[in-house]
C-alpha cells in the first residue's frame, strides 16, 4: 500500500519514524480500514484492511459500507446546488421563502439579516446544535419537524438562530437540517429518494444510500462501530439525514470529489455547472465553501470533509488542481488518528502539493527532565475524572489519557512543553512537574 504510516509530527534533524498499518490499527483498536486513492483525476486503487467486526472473519473490502457521518453535509450541499442550477432554489433568498411545513423562527438576530441557503451551506447562518446524539434501536425516533423544534422524542435542543446570520462561522448540524427541509418542501420528494436522483445515481455511487439506519441493501456487508477498546458498539439510528445519514464507501466519495473538480474546471460533469462548482469550492465563511471545507490556494487548494460518529471516523481529501486525493473510512473510535497518519503517508508517496507533517525543533531532554513528569495526574472534569499517566518509553515518554482514547509517544520540545507524536497535541509542565496542563485543564499529580 504505502511505505509506512507517518506521525503528524516530525522532529527536526531526525529521521521520521514509519509504522506498519497493521501495527497502528492494533494500537488504536481499529479493526477495519477502507482506503481509496486518486491520482491524475482517476481512482488509482481501493483496498480494505482488517475486519468488519472485531473477532469476526468478514474482511473489509472496497465495497464495505461505512457511515459517512458529517461528510453527508457536503453531499447534501451538492443536491442543493443542483436545484440552484435548475432555478428552483436561490442561494441568497430568505430560506423561509422555500419552507412550507415549518419556518425558521424570527428573533432579534434575524431582524436585519436572514437565514439563506448560502449561509446554511457554509455554517454562517448563526444556527445552533453542533452535532447529534443518535438513538438506540427500538427507541422512538423523531420526525424532522420534531428535530427542528426540539420536542420529544428529539434529544437535542430546538434549532434556532443564535447569532446574526452572515457574521461568523458557527458549525451547525442543525442548520443542515433546515436545508434538508427546504429540499423536501420545494421538491415534494422524500429526502432519500431525492439524494438518489440528484447525486448518488448520476455518479454511479452504487454502494451509497441515505438512511437513518443501515439500509437493507447494504446490511449484508457493512462495518460495525467499535469503542476505544475495540469492543463492538450496537447499531444506532441517525434520523438527521442531511447532516448525518449517508452510508458509503471511499471509492464512492472520490467519485463525488472527482466530478466536483471536473465541473469547476469546465469539464464534463454529471452534477453542477462550472460557475456553481467554482462557488462551491470558494470560501464563503472561512474555512467553509458551499458544503466542503477548504484549505490552501492555487495548486495547494484542497477540499473535503471529515465525519465522526460513535465508533466511526472518515475523511475525504481532494486537490482539484493536481487531481490527487484520498478517502479513508474506519470502524473504531481511534480512527481519527490513524486517518491522519495514512493521509500523511499517501501524500508523501504520491507527491501531493501539500499535506506534510509539522516539523518541531529537537530538544534533548536529560534523564532528570524526563523523570520529573513521570507519574499519574487527574482532575474532575464535566462530571468525570480525567486521568493522564506518564511512563518511560523506548524513545522518551508514553502519555496515556484513557478517557480520550489516547496512548502516544511524547517528546519534549522545550523544558516545559511536551508534544504527543500521534496527535500533535501539547502538554505543559506546571509547577516543576507537580501538574500538567492539557488545553484549559490543569491536572495535579496524584
Amino acid at each position: 500500500m504505502v511505505a509506512g504510516l507517518r506521525s503528524p509530527i516530525s522532529i527536526a534533524g531526525k529521521a521520521q519514524r514509519r509504522y506498519p498499518l497493521a501495527e497502528r490499527m492494533q494500537r488504536y483498536a481499529v479493526p477495519g480500514v477502507s482506503i481509496a486513492v486518486v491520482d491524475g483525476g482517476r481512482i488509482a486503487w481501493a483496498r480494505g484492511f482488517g475486519v468488519t467486526t472485531a473477532g469476526g472473519a468478514e474482511l473489509v473490502t472496497p465495497t464495505t459500507a461505512f457511515p459517512g457521518s458529517s461528510i453527508s453535509k457536503a453531499i447534501t450541499a451538492t443536491a442543493t446546488l443542483r436545484l440552484v442550477d435548475e432555478g428552483r432554489l436561490a442561494l441568497d433568498t430568505d430560506v423561509n421563502t422555500y419552507l412550507r411545513s415549518w419556518k425558521v423562527p424570527e428573533n432579534e438576530f434575524t431582524a436585519s439579516q436572514k437565514v439563506t441557503l448560502r449561509r446554511l451551506l457554509s455554517h454562517g447562518a448563526g444556527t445552533n446544535v453542533h452535532a447529534w446524539k443518535s438513538y438506540a434501536l427500538g427507541d422512538a425516533v423523531p420526525t424532522l419537524p420534531q428535530i427542528l423544534d426540539g420536542v420529544p422524542p428529539a434529544n437535542t435542543d430546538p434549532i434556532r438562530v443564535e447569532a446574526v446570520p452572515g457574521t461568523a462561522f458557527r458549525y451547525s448540524g442543525g442548520g443542515v437540517e433546515i436545508e434538508q427541509l427546504a429540499l423536501q418542501d420545494v421538491t415534494g420528494e422524500a429526502f432519500e429518494a431525492l439524494m438518489q436522483r440528484l447525486v448518488l445515481a448520476p455518479l454511479g455511487m452504487r454502494d451509497s444510500r441515505f438512511a437513518a439506519r443501515l439500509p437493507p441493501a447494504l446490511r449484508g456487508h457493512s462495518a460495525t462501530a467499535h469503542d476505544g477498546e475495540g469492543v463492538p458498539i450496537a447499531d444506532r439510528v441517525h434520523p438527521e439525514l442531511a447532516a448525518d445519514g449517508l452510508w458509503t464507501t471511499p471509492s464512492d466519495l472520490l467519485r463525488w470529489a472527482i466530478d466536483i473538480a471536473a465541473a469547476r474546471a469546465g469539464k464534463s460533469s454529471h452534477l453542477l455547472k462550472p460557475a456553481t462548482a467554482s462557488a462551491m469550492l470558494t470560501v464563503q465563511q472561512a474555512p467553509a465553501g458551499l458544503g466542503p471545507f477548504l484549505h490552501g490556494n492555487g495548486r495547494t487548494l484542497r477540499f473535503g470533509h471529515e465525519g465522526s460518529d460513535d465508533g466511526y471516523h472518515s475523511e475525504v481529501v481532494y486537490f482539484p488542481e493536481s487531481g490527487q486525493g484520498a478517502a479513508i473510512m474506519t470502524n473504531g473510535a481511534g480512527g481519527q488518528l490513524i486517518i491522519r497518519e495514512i493521509l500523511f503517508s499517501i501524500a508523501a508517496e504520491y507527491g501531493w502539493p501539500d499535506y506534510a507533517p509539522e516539523t518541531i525543533p529537537a530538544f534533548d531532554a536529560d534523564a532528570a527532565t524526563l523523570t520529573r513528569v513521570i507519574g499519574m495526574y487527574e482532575a474532575p472534569y464535566d462530571g468525570m475524572t480525567v486521568r493522564i499517566t506518564v511512563t518511560r518509553g523506548e524513545g522518551g515518554l508514553i502519555i496515556a489519557v484513557p478517557l480520550l482514547g489516547i496512548r502516544s509517544e511524547a517528546v519534549f520540545t522545550s523544558r516545559d512543553t511536551l508534544v504527543l507524536l500521534d496527535s500533535g497535541d501539547t502538554l505543559s509542565v506546571v509547577d516543576a512537574g507537580a501538574a500538567l496542563k492539557l488545553g484549559p485543564l490543569v491536572l495535579p499529580r496524584r
